[in-house]
């Protein structure tokens, strides 16, 4: 059985397949992608509350390495300036991709998340030039094409919430050179394994096409604690099985391109 984190998830997005007109599905894509907005974890590793009070126990850590992991795979691989480079920051969340980041030598950060609240919040850091507001899929991604030295995205490529055609946004997004750096988690169930599939298709017709090359791929078995188990059920299994495993993908956008 799912656990609390993805209960209204769910129920958000069965709505979303059942909606027939487009005018639903859009609102429905809102609700979904701010849902998830509102339950990304924050840099304590708790949930974020933003409309929802959750129970005592979903308070908990859950071992969420996936901006650390997204992170430090960039940074070993970027060779320009971090004090100059420009980064746009793709579900932004409260800003904690911002504050790993800036420990590392990165000084200049764009916002862009569906959550009104959560923009709020990252605001609070004082890291951002600027902070967008926008639903990805529903409006088209708020970035000048070929301004940013690196793009990053945590999360949020996964069904029901980014569709797959936002990555070619993140593309444009980038100067010619510059590094789109993407994580997402392995979750279960038919819908999340269809869309890595999708995604991974894409990306390499994105090469093929000549936009941008592979820079690295990053996999770990440990990228989250299964969100989907119940906390007993957590406690019953030993610490390698509450893992679900993660990608992080880095591309370097073609000098040809834009």
């Amino acid at each position: 059985m799912p656990g609390p984190l993805f209960s209204p998830l769910k129920v958000l997005m069965q709505n979303f397949v059942f909606s027939s007109t487009r005018a639903g599905q859009k609102t429905m894509r809102r609700s979904v992608q701010r849902t998830w907005s509102e339950f990304r974890f924050d840099g304590n590793l708790k949930y974020q509350e933003t409309h929802c009070t959750l129970p005592a126990q979903d308070h908990k850590l859950m071992s969420y390495r996936a901006p650390h992991l997204a992170v430090d795979f960039l940074s070993d691989n970027f060779s320009g300036s971090r004090g100059e480079a420009r980064v746009l920051d793709v579900a932004c969340g409260t800003g904690w991709i911002a504050k790993l980041m800036v420990e590392l030598g990165f000084k200049h950060f764009v916002g862009v998340d569906g959550s009104q609240g959560m923009l709020d919040q990252a605001a609070k850091t004082g890291l951002y030039k600027e902070l967008k507001l926008a639903l990805l899929g529903t409006e088209p991604l708020p970035a000048q094409t070929g301004t940013f030295d690196v793009v990053i995205i945590n999360g949020a490529l996964d069904s029901g919430f980014a569709p797959v055609s936002v990555v070619r946004e993140l593309c444009n997004a980038a100067k010619p050179g510059g590094f789109v750096c993407m994580s997402r988690g392995d979750h279960s169930g038919t819908a999340a394994s269809e869309y890595k599939k999708d995604l991974e298709r894409e990306l390499q017709l994105m090469e093929e096409e000549g936009l941008w090359s592979p820079a690295g791929l990053n996999q770990t078995d440990r990228y989250m604690e299964d969100p989907h188990l119940s906390s007993e059920r957590v406690k019953e299994l030993p610490a390698e099985e509450r893992y679900i495993s993660g990608t992080v993908y880095l591309y370097k956008k073609s000098i040809h391109s834009n």
